[in-house]
């Protein structure tokens, strides 16, 4: 990857860690509008330093980890940085199963999006979807089942790929359902700072998977991914305290989002059945989006807004 091609990863990456942990932001804003000033400085600064190293930096290496375990935890960790054949060999080997797994992941995040969450309605159609909700368990059964069938044929470790990548997607969401209502007793209950803080951090790592899994849509190299989700991490922050209210004015932000999550599922599935997509279309797609649904936004803004 040349230089120009790094750059552009790296905006493509940060860009998408950023509008993908929108809700995040706003989460963490409300939440620390309750706490005292010495414990929000204390999340501002060493829950960014945990964010960005320990969750954003030690994911991808567990990934790459876990879907090339001859490698080993050294061998993981040290892969990207390696020119040996056979070190490159074993991570392009295991590629399939990384991105069927994190392709899986991301379409079943958008079709729970589609079907099931509350939205602004950005295109023609979506509300439609919207009140079809009950079938949503039927497509991302259907999805998956069609996805096993073909990797059988390809290699059995990808449907297993793609089993693992739905796992992950029920467990993740049933931790999210679980920091919503904890979100509640925090702002309305009487839990200390510290257990805010604490929640906090569980909250941000679960919202921390979709950019993680979305990331090896841009790329394999684990340095690249820390590099760019690391910036989309400080700029969540940044947001988190002073722009939040801003931020919600531009109300298809989300569903941005939710359509480059959905293509960067779609390239990681195409990707691990052997299609050939050039590395720049991941940024260049997540650009595009972001940007038709950002001008959107402004458009729906109220002139005294905008």
């Amino acid at each position: 990857m040349d230089l120009l091609g790094v750059i552009l990863t790296i905006a493509g990456l940060c860009l998408f860690e950023t509008i993908s942990s929108i809700d995040n932001a706003i989460i963490n804003a409300e939440v620390l509008s309750t706490m005292g000033e010495k414990a929000r400085r204390w999340f501002l600064f060493w829950g960014l330093i945990f964010a960005v190293f320990c969750v954003r930096g030690l994911l991808p290496w567990l990934i790459v980890w876990m879907t090339s375990p001859a490698l080993g935890p050294i061998g993981a960790l040290t892969a990207t940085f390696s020119s040996d054949p056979a070190v490159i060999a074993a991570i392009e080997e295991s590629a399939p199963i990384l991105l069927i797994g994190g392709g899986t992941f991301l379409i079943f995040l958008f079709f729970h999006w589609i079907f099931l969450e509350e939205k602004n309605y950005g295109l023609i159609g979506e509300q439609f979807v919207a009140s079809k909700g009950v079938w949503f368990f039927a497509v991302v059964s259907g999805i998956l089942a069609t996805l096993v069938w073909l990797a059988l044929d390809r290699d059995p470790m990808m449907a297993f790929g793609a089993v693992m990548g739905s796992t992950a997607f029920f467990i993740v969401h049933g931790f999210r359902q679980n920091a919503e209502e904890q979100e509640q007793k925090m702002i309305g209950g009487n839990l200390s700072d510290i257990s805010k803080i604490f929640y906090l951090e569980v909250i941000d790592a679960t919202f921390s998977i979709d950019g993680v899994l979305g990331a090896f849509a841009f790329t394999l190299s684990v340095p690249l991914i820390i590099l760019g989700n690391g910036l989309g991490a400080v700029v969540v922050r940044q947001i988190t305290i002073g722009n939040v209210e801003r931020i919600k004015r531009y109300r298809f932000l989300k569903n941005g989002a939710m359509y480059s999550i959905l293509f960067l599922g779609l390239i990681m599935v195409l990707d691990s059945f052997g299609v050939n997509i050039p590395s720049f279309i991941s940024p260049v797609i997540t650009f595009g989006v972001v940007g038709f649904f950002l001008i959107k936004s402004i458009r729906a803004m109220p002139p005294k807004e905008t």
